[in-house]
């Protein structure tokens, strides 16, 4: 699905001197290579502050942490998306809610979030699934109509915008991944939270170090959370070439479209004014288990990005945790190509010869 090797290989002789230079050093926690990475997230995403820490799906539990979202709580995510945005939701003790999507950008739809609005609803969480941008100014509207806080899952948007205001700037609260096939990708579990507000962040700082303010001395219950100085040796190696990165996942997407034109499926779909950045490219297909089966035949790797619902997991009940019809449609025909920024154009016309071959009459 993404070539990770290919990515890695260009700075391979300066992460390993970077390596180095922490080993020398024995300071591989909350170190100045982690502060670095904070200081340059911020500057690239226009927030004005960014505390690292062990993997996204604790920089989401962390931010609800910050917001003080607990047992009696409500948080609106979407249906389709990975586990984790429900996850931290059960980690604190309030109840996920869950909203469809829109059959067009796969990303949560407003108007399925605004009727599950309840007294009891603290936080929406949008997901810019795929890298494409959640339709953020609706979603703000319901936020500020309704009193409520907006966290954003940024796990697989690192440098997406809305008309050039960045995925990560716009809630109050956001949540990045640094998982090794992300946009921005490390070398094992990595993640950061983005904040807006000056306290929230000095309380996040606390709350991924034991609670922990001043070594042992603890103001409350907080998390073994941080990211390590080699990550961020790593990061901090990758990340000035993340305009690099995307604009190759971009390419690699138009060379897709190009060559799936005339086939019986669904492309993605791209807002206008909104700058995907193609974590995944995302395909309906009639006949999907048999296109996988002839793609895997000719060595070509394919993923379901999602074939089971969160509103369907088992680990919510046996039953269906809310109507959620678009996202049930989309795990049964969505299909993930592959994708990464040193994809060529004999390989995509190779996978849609393929799938030319296989999609049924």
């Amino acid at each position: 699905m993404v070539d990770i090797v290919a990515g890695f290989s260009p700075l391979r002789d300066e992460i390993l001197a970077g390596i180095a230079e922490v080993l020398d050093s024995a300071q591989f926690i909350l170190g100045p290579r982690g502060r670095q990475l904070e200081s340059d997230v911020t500057s690239r995403l226009g927030v004005p502050h960014a505390v690292s820490c062990a993997s996204g799906t604790d920089a989401l539990l962390l931010a609800l942490r910050a917001l003080q979202v607990g047992p009696g709580d409500e948080v609106i995510v979407p249906s389709f998306t990975f586990i984790a945005t429900a996850e931290a939701v059960l980690y604190t003790g309030a109840t996920p809610v869950f909203a469809d999507v829109d059959p067009l950008t796969y990303n949560m739809d407003p108007a399925s979030v605004e009727a599950l609005i309840t007294p009891k609803t603290r936080v929406i969480i949008p997901v810019h699934l795929y890298g494409q941008p959640a339709n953020m100014p609706a979603i703000m509207a319901l936020a500020e109509q309704h009193g409520l806080e907006i966290i954003e899952d940024c796990a697989q948007s690192f440098g997406a915008d809305i008309n050039g205001r960045m995925t990560g700037s716009f809630g109050r609260l956001s949540a990045v991944s640094f998982f090794p096939s992300k946009n921005l990708g490390g070398a094992g579990d990595g993640g950061m939270v983005l904040s807006q507000d000056e306290n929230l962040a000095a309380r996040l700082r606390l709350l991924r170090n034991h609670g922990s303010s001043r070594q042992y001395y603890h103001d409350e219950l907080g998390y073994n959370s941080r990211l390590d100085e080699i990550q961020a040796v790593i990061l901090n190696a990758r990340i000035r070439h993340i305009d690099v990165y995307n604009a190759g996942r971009r390419a690699a997407a138009a060379l897709y479209k190009k060559h799936l034109a005339e086939l019986d499926l669904v492309l993605p779909f791209e807002t206008p004014g909104h700058g995907h950045v193609y974590h995944q490219f995302t395909i309906q297909v009639k006949g999907r288990d048999q296109v996988r089966t002839a793609l895997a035949g000719a060595g070509i790797a394919s993923a379901v990005y999602y074939p089971v619902p969160c509103h369907r997991q088992r680990m919510f009940g046996d039953k269906p945790q809310g109507h959620c019809p678009v996202s049930d449609a989309l795990a049964e025909n969505v299909l993930s190509l592959p994708i990464f920024p040193e994809l060529q154009e004999e390989q995509v016309a190779r996978i849609a010869a393929v799938l030319r071959a296989s999609i049924p009459a």
